[in-house]
């Protein structure tokens, strides 16, 4: 039976599995599901029409499946928030659930979410990525795996982070930002590639490095328009699966419709004077 401490306010609708541990004063509301060795600690808040996988950590003042902040939102309407296995929420987290009738905000497994990170409605954040105090994602926002957004990080809406991309502290972005690529220095701005997580990921051969600073040369450096890029792309066929998932992110940008319809970061080069849009 679930270890649920007497101050703690449950509704009998939610299903706990036997090892879930709840804090004091937490709040777990109805039409709720919460996997097998899941703690909740004091005043954690989860809110209806949300699932928790096994082995997560929801740490005090965390509010998840939260009404989605959007002026559309029909109160009734059935959402979800959709949650892995062993991720850690820290204090203040708040992810919304999904504006729309049916629809799903959804994190993966193996996230580390630290203190006052948010994510909005109908957000995707795949396995192993980290956010870092402070930084949040607007609706319909992507994050790859094992991204890393720093503190104060901030991605617009209908924005799409590639695999292994990483964001500096205090900056932000509007546009797509492809796989392995840094953003940094203010907004919108690539200013190279995460190196350093390339050398410690053991996924990732020295080919496959190669392979990816020719995919970057050929988006930024080569003067092509990205479908220009994108043909010279598709005409390396030696490329295995970490460069063909950059020339992957490239195609999906160049069919976006609607709201996600948005431009890559432009690339930017370090000067005497500063940072400078690449060809200045």
């Amino acid at each position: 039976m679930a270890k649920v401490h007497p101050t703690a306010v449950v509704n009998p609708a939610a299903e706990l599995a036997d090892t879930v541990e709840i804090g004091p004063y937490a709040v777990v509301e109805s039409d709720v599901k919460i996997g097998e060795g899941t703690v909740l600690r004091s005043h954690a808040v989860v809110r209806r029409y949300t699932t928790l996988g096994t082995g997560n950590l929801v740490d005090s003042f965390a509010v998840l499946g939260g009404l989605p902040q959007d002026y559309k939102f029909t109160p009734g309407t059935v959402s979800y928030l959709r949650i892995g296995d062993n991720n850690i929420f820290r204090e203040g987290v708040t992810i919304s659930r999904a504006t729309g009738s049916g629809n799903v905000t959804a994190v993966g497994s193996d996230t580390y979410w630290m203190a006052q990170s948010h994510a909005g409605h109908n957000v995707t954040v795949e396995d192993k990525v980290i956010l870092v105090n402070g930084a949040v994602l607007g609706g319909y926002a992507r994050v790859g795996y094992k991204a890393l957004l720093s503190t104060h990080v901030g991605v617009h809406q209908f924005t799409w982070i590639g695999r292994m991309a990483i964001g500096q502290g205090n900056t932000g972005t509007t546009c797509h930002v492809p796989p392995y690529c840094m953003f940094a220095d203010g907004i919108n701005r690539v200013v190279g590639l995460n190196t350093v997580g390339l050398r410690r990921a053991e996924h990732i051969s020295a080919e496959d490095r190669r392979q990816i600073k020719e995919a970057f040369r050929i988006t930024y450096r080569s003067g092509l328009n990205l479908r220009g890029a994108l043909e010279q792309m598709e005409a390396c066929g030696d490329w295995g699966e970490a460069a063909g998932l950059f020339r992957d992110f490239i195609r999906e940008v160049i069919g976006a419709e609607g709201p996600f319809a948005r431009p890559l970061c432009k690339f930017y080069r370090r000067s005497k004077g500063g940072w400078r849009p690449a060809g200045q």
